[in-house]
């Protein structure tokens, strides 16, 4: 059963992953998102677009979030699973709560602005209006090294 349940996690995050490398090619940080339904059925899916968009706003998660809703045509989200690259910044964090995630699974903790478990925890605090599972590290590994590679190939550039 775990191990069924890690292969799923893990085949959604594939997923989310292959979103971020085409988001990372686009010249954004390389973050990508899938939100699946009860029925093992993606209904969305978001990949950083903040650069494209000039959108402070238009994270993966945000963007995922925005689609689910207007694909079910409701924004309580609970019976759905988020699947996220990197882990969520407060922002997205505090949207996830509040469109009640039936779970979040992420790759690489943020130890910068990491809002789930990494830097604060706002699912657990006395702010938060739902409680939300978490599982973490599902492909962390080549989430965390996407991102330092991405990072790195940026700085070499501005050399």
């Amino acid at each position: 059963m775990i191990v069924d349940q890690y292969l799923t996690h893990r085949q959604w995050m594939s997923q989310a992953f292959n979103l971020a490398i085409k988001a990372g090619e686009a010249g954004e940080i390389p973050v990508g998102a899938v939100i699946v339904n009860q029925q093992g059925e993606v209904i969305a899916k978001g990949e950083n677009r903040r650069e494209r968009e000039k959108d402070p706003t238009a994270h993966a998660e945000i963007i995922a979030l925005r689609a689910a809703g207007q694909f079910s045509q409701n924004w309580h989200l609970e019976q759905c699973t988020l699947y996220v690259t990197l882990e969520p910044c407060p922002m997205c964090s505090g949207a996830i709560i509040l469109a009640r995630i039936g779970l979040l699974v992420y790759g690489a903790s943020d130890t910068k602005t990491g809002s789930i478990r990494t830097v604060t925890n706002l699912p657990d605090s006395k702010t938060s209006c739902h409680h939300l599972p978490v599982c973490a590290g599902i492909m962390e590994w080549e989430c965390q090294n996407l991102l330092h590679d991405w990072f790195a190939q940026k700085r070499d550039q501005s050399k």
